[in-house]
């Protein structure tokens, strides 16, 4: 029962849709806009409507463009080659004034096999030249834009051909030099329109043009008294009225041959050596459109500048990428050598995708002055990253030398290897443009830590030395009761406070060979690569200490003393003597 219900609603469906679908194609025969002048009929504007029409192609285009003086019969053109009468195709006028405005495209498509592939090709009208409230520069930026999106571009003219018409044939004939093929053998970038000269003559048969134009402008008959019926005007749209039979039979097998001309003439729109289904036609024209407005007049240049915008963006993109793989910061040399292989490489991007042979020195010098930026900025980037690495190794050997001048044992030998390894590491990881600057702020900062510490260990030694020789009076008087080690620390103690008062001021005792030979044995103890004794002193003094705890309380009992050392044998040899009273 469920599946039943829903029978009459699918069918319902089914058949809305069908109507849809009809009504669309049925709705795109006739003509829409896609190109449409702004308010003040200098620029180009899109119109959405026929966008969307040309969107839904999904085959590969091609584009039959018909242009002209205003009121030549570009219109009528059109539906003669479409075979469409006035009424239903391309609107025709007979007022002065233009008939159509900016660019339209017929909504369907012809379909047509171009070399075994299926081209659906799309008949361009475009706005008159020359017609009344526009300017030149306005003609210019449709004819641009009609000589770039076609494939086949008819110059329909009345008769005759003037020098304006030359001129656009040059610019015409400049695009096509400018955007067709590559430079070293690639494929083809961009390949312009045909152009097709198309000179008309008599439309009525047995008539010349200027009997056409007599008999046109005749008074018509007034019997209705209507107002503007006595105005004289041309009736050029009798001529959709007219069947073949009534035309010059000449005129019927011209517009015939030149039907097949341009059928054998279209080609599919091939840009950078693809072709262009609807969506990318679209794209296409949009990016045309940008250029031929962003200029006062369009020129080929201009397109040209438009058109290499995106390889541009591509060449800048490879030439960051490139340049990021520099791991800044590094020397001046190597970025600049980076620099160079990056720059080098969105060159040869550039020479193989760009449009255009004489106006692309301009995108070139873009392209330039775009990547110095770009590598300025990575020069700041990289100085920026060397200070700050720097001045991190900066920091961390300033605070290596404060810690080496308040060592608790002072050790020349050790501040010299700190000094060494600091010194070596600042070179070996400091680089970049701050190097220089940063190095001689090293140099200062070592050099006076380096005469502060000279300064300084002297005159610690000398205490720690006249320290050291009392606490080795005592040990070796009460604790070892070493008879040799505690006259050798007299003599030091003795030599020291003494013998340098009453002969050598502090300072010149620093120059004496037996302070040198002092302080020689001292660096021996305090400081060696296998024993910093100031980082183990505190162990080696407890480790000494419970030594001699052990060997004072205990050796003595088990006679290990004597068979050691020398010791205050006196004592021992009073100890066992009768006592008397």
């Amino acid at each position: 029962m469920g599946l039943r219900g829903c029978a009459p609603a699918t069918a319902a469906w089914l058949l809305a849709v069908a109507v849809a679908v009809a009504w669309d194609a049925g709705d795109l025969e006739r003509a829409f806009p896609i190109v449409e002048p702004d308010y003040s009929h200098t620029k180009l504007s899109l119109a959405k409507e026929g966008l969307e029409a040309i969107q839904r192609i999904k085959t590969p285009i091609a584009a039959v463009s018909v242009i002209g003086p205003y009121r030549s019969g570009k219109s009528f053109l059109l539906n003669q080659l479409l075979s469409l009468s006035c009424e239903k195709g391309f609107g025709v006028g007979h007022m002065r004034d233009t008939k159509t405005k900016g660019i339209w495209v017929w909504g369907v498509p012809i379909e047509v096999d171009v070399d075994g592939t299926k081209v659906s090709v799309l008949y361009l009208d475009t706005e008159g030249f020359e017609s009344i409230g526009k300017s030149n520069v306005y003609d210019d930026r449709i004819f641009a834009l009609a000589t770039v999106l076609s494939s086949v571009l008819i110059y329909n003219l009345p008769e005759t051909i003037r020098e304006a018409d030359i001129s656009r044939l040059s610019f015409a004939v400049e695009l096509a030099e400018e955007f067709y093929g590559r430079v070293k053998g690639q494929d083809v970038a961009f390949e312009p329109a045909k152009l097709l000269w198309l000179i008309q003559r008599d439309f009525l048969q047995g008539k010349s043009v200027q009997q056409m134009v007599h008999e046109a402008l005749q008074r018509v008959p007034n019997n209705n008294g209507e107002k503007y019926i006595d105005e004289p005007h041309l009736h050029r749209t009798k001529l959709c009225d007219m069947e073949d039979q009534e035309l010059d039979p000449l005129y019927v097998e011209r517009r015939d041959q030149l039907k097949k001309m341009v059928a054998s003439m279209v080609k599919p729109k091939i840009v950078q050596g693809r072709t262009l289904n609807g969506k990318e036609f679209v794209s296409f024209l949009e990016q045309i459109l940008e250029a031929l407005n962003k200029g006062e007049i369009p020129s080929t240049g201009s397109l040209v500048e438009v058109f290499n915008k995106a390889i541009l963006e591509r060449c800048l993109k490879v030439y960051n990428e490139r340049m990021e793989r520099a791991g800044l910061p590094v020397s001046l040399d190597k970025l600049y050598q980076f620099h160079e292989e990056a720059k080098g490489e969105a060159r040869r991007l550039f020479d193989k995708q760009h449009f255009g042979k004489h106006h692309a020195a301009q995108s070139i010098l873009k392209l330039d002055e775009d990547i110095e930026k770009v590598f300025r900025n990575f020069g700041q980037a990289n100085e920026y990253q060397s200070s700050k690495l720097c001045e991190a190794r900066f920091s961390e050997c300033e605070d290596k030398m404060e810690r080496l001048q308040v060592l608790k044992l002072p050790s020349m030998a050790k501040f010299d290897a700190g000094f060494l390894i600091c010194n070596q590491s600042f070179q070996l990881e400091c680089v970049g443009p701050a190097t220089e600057s940063y190095e001689r702020r090293l140099s200062k900062m070592l050099a006076r830590s380096r005469v502060h510490f000279i300064k300084d260990y002297n005159n610690k030694l000398f205490n720690w030395l006249v320290i050291f020789s009392l606490v080795m009076v005592v040990i070796g008087r009460f604790v070892l009761k070493f008879f040799l080690l505690e006259i050798a620390a007299w003599v030091m103690f003795a030599f020291l406070e003494t013998y340098t008062r009453l002969f050598w001021s502090s300072e010149s005792l620093y120059y004496n060979p037996v302070w040198h030979m002092i302080v020689s044995s001292w660096e021996a103890i305090v400081y060696s690569p296998v024993l910093d004794l100031d980082r183990w002193a505190i162990p080696i003094v407890v480790i000494l200490s419970f030594l001699a705890f052990y060997w004072r309380c205990l050796g003595g009992r088990k006679g290990i003393g004597r068979s050691l050392l020398p010791l205050y044998n006196g004592s021992y040899r009073n100890a066992n003597r009768e006592r008397t009273d």
